[in-house]
């Protein structure tokens, strides 16, 4: 299998399969090109959601391609200055859109943290285009031109985090990594690994509970340098 690798931003790399994965839920799964398929039953979405651009389907996790919604800790400003939780507000308004099922993504690519970047569809919408269009995330213009169109869209109408004010997710994770200087984090390994009754946990510097949680060595406790080092090392991230 032949990968291209492209680098992005914070530790992010994506490998490209010329196979795609399609991932169906509520359906008979279906193969394409001999890549390997999974299918769920059931009345409701097997789709769960994560934050508001990542889900977990038939035991792949996935990233929402082309969009970037913010993150679960993040804030938005209303038009009257007020402000209101955004990324929360994000998970909800995708987990709303995957009820409507069933739920198929596909996709080719996986970045180095294994996730699938995929298109998703649900009781036949596009659940990337909508999140989009309805103001629940941006597009990811810096990696991807489908959803322009979209952004554009929901900006004119002033639709969700776009009729106040929203910091890009982007501009989020790097302040929030820039910031993360309060513990004696060493060098630029700023990703806390946790450990507690619910297992090896990673916390992200922007993850809701990363300023509350100290590192104790002494227990096992350590620093991550990025993401996937941590991945590899066996923890998982924050939920």
């Amino acid at each position: 299998m032949i990968f291209k690798v492209i680098r992005h931003r914070l530790g992010e790399r994506l490998r490209e399969s010329r196979r795609p994965l399609l991932l169906v839920a509520g359906a008979t799964a279906l193969a394409l090109g001999g890549a390997a398929t999974a299918a769920t039953g059931g009345g409701k979405s097997a789709a769960r959601v994560i934050d508001g651009d990542t889900i977990e389907l038939a035991g792949e996790k996935l990233r929402l391609e082309g969009i970037d919604a913010p993150e679960l800790a993040q804030t938005c400003a209303l038009p009257s200055g007020d402000s209101y939780p955004c990324g929360r507000q994000a998970a909800r308004a995708l987990t709303r859109l995957l009820a409507a099922g069933p739920v198929t993504c596909i996709g080719e690519i996986r970045d180095d943290y294994g996730r699938l970047l995929a298109t998703c569809h649900a009781g036949g919408v596009n659940v990337n285009a909508e999140m989009v269009r309805s103001g629940h995330a941006f597009a990811f213009r810096r990696y991807s031109q489908s959803y322009i169109r979209e952004e554009d869209q929901a900006r004119s109408e002033k639709a969700g985090l776009f009729a106040g004010a929203a910091e890009a997710p982007w501009d989020f994770r790097a302040r929030k990594w820039a910031a993360a200087t309060s513990d004696p984090a060493p060098g630029d390994c700023r990703i806390k690994g946790n450990i507690s009754k619910s297992g090896r946990i990673y916390h992200m510097p922007w993850s809701p509970a990363y300023a509350r949680t100290r590192i104790n060595a002494r227990q096992g406790e350590r620093w991550f340098c990025t993401e996937a080092e941590a991945l590899a090392a066996g923890w998982r991230a924050a939920r």
